[in-house]
């Protein structure tokens, strides 16, 4: 499914016109916009964006994977000044590693008509 879901656009902005937020982000660890399930192994998230809604810088530090379910195009800034523009699509579903050592740190915008939905699950052990 990858193969499908090209980068559109991708290039750098200003990490100026994000400074606060990058500045917080590396102790934010609100990586969704709401929590649906917690226990010691698991953190279940919903990432709800409506058309020009945009989630905060925020730090990834544990693996984790995350499902579209109602796709849109997509908008991520990275913390090194780049960004990149994609369309999600229904079903695609990534797994990802990252650790406090190797944290992700970036943002997610919805810059596309319809409403824009993940769900990312957090392995805690």
């Amino acid at each position: 499914m990858e193969a499908l879901n090209e980068v559109i656009e991708q290039g750098v902005f200003d990490p100026a016109d994000f400074e606060r937020e990058l500045t917080a982000a590396p102790s934010n660890f609100e990586v969704g916009t709401t929590v649906w399930f917690e226990n010691e192994r698991i953190r279940v998230w919903e990432i709800l964006l409506r058309p020009g809604e945009r989630g905060a810088f925020h730090a990834h530090v544990t693996n984790y994977f995350w499902t579209v379910v109602e796709g849109s195009r997509g908008l991520q800034r990275f913390a090194d000044g780049t960004f990149v523009v994609r369309d999600y699509l229904v079903g695609e579903t990534k797994y990802l590693e990252h650790t406090p050592e190797t944290a992700l740190i970036h943002d997610l915008e919805n810059v596309g008509e319809t409403d824009l939905r993940f769900v990312t699950v957090e392995l805690l052990d």
